[in-house]
């Protein structure tokens, strides 16, 4: 049950491989492709509709991971089946899978997009991700602009990496004239996810980094304020 992954109270399924490899990722576990537990697409539908008197007029059932749209064809029948079932669907993404799956999954059964934006430059993307062609996900966020249907941002504000005045206005000065825009959600760094990283044997390369200041995300807050109607921290 989750607050913080959409509209209301929400059922979160979280999926298994990632294709991208960010550092501060909370969950290092969803990263690899293999492993994970599999589940039968009614099963989930079943302990959806479970918790349906939870999720009041806005909730619902939000997918997030790793990255759900690798697993595009899969979702398309159980978010019809949820759509059916009356529920409300999300989906968490860093918007890297654009495919004939992918479309049908969002035109026609994903009441919601929450877009994962990294980071505004290429370098910069680079140096979190792991991965090349940042381009990606602006393309998938035109794509949704597109179609007309509902989305928001999400950027977590890292000091002196994603942070910073001229990024912000970088990002607010893309998405200004997105009509699809709901809001914008702002992560405030933490290290929360560290011990994940530890018990996995894996290298947390952000270390270093520290948390924000109260003024420094308030100052982020009225950049963005300035480009979104609505501008949300975490």
């Amino acid at each position: 049950m989750g607050t913080h992954d959409g509209p209301g109270i929400r059922f979160v399924v979280f999926l298994q491989g990632c294709n991208l490899n960010c550092l501060y990722c909370h969950n290092p576990d969803t990263m690899k492709t293999s492993g994970g537990t599999e589940y039968e697409i009614e099963d989930l539908v079943q302990k959806a509709i479970k918790m349906k008197s939870y999720f009041g007029k806005n909730g619902g059932v939000t997918v997030s991971g790793g990255e759900p749209l690798l697993q595009s064809k899969a979702l398309i029948q159980f978010f019809k089946r949820l759509k059916e079932e009356g529920i409300h669907t999300n989906i968490d993404t860093n918007g890297r899978v654009l495919n004939h799956f992918t479309k049908t999954l969002l035109d026609d059964y994903t009441d919601l997009v929450m877009l994962d934006i990294k980071h505004m430059t290429e370098e910069g993307y680079e140096f979190l991700t792991k991965k090349r062609h940042k381009q990606t996900t602006f393309t998938f966020a035109d794509y949704r602009e597109s179609t007309g249907k509902k989305m928001w941002l999400r950027y977590v504000l890292i000091p002196e990496i994603t942070n910073k005045p001229e990024l912000l206005h970088a990002l607010g000065a893309y998405f200004k004239d997105f009509n699809s825009i709901e809001k914008i959600e702002l992560q405030p760094y933490h290290k929360l996810g560290v011990h994940k990283w530890e018990a996995l044997g894996m290298d947390y390369e952000l270390k270093d980094a520290r948390e924000n200041t109260e003024e420094e995300l308030e100052a982020a807050e009225n950049i963005l304020k300035q480009y979104f109607k609505d501008v949300k921290r975490n």
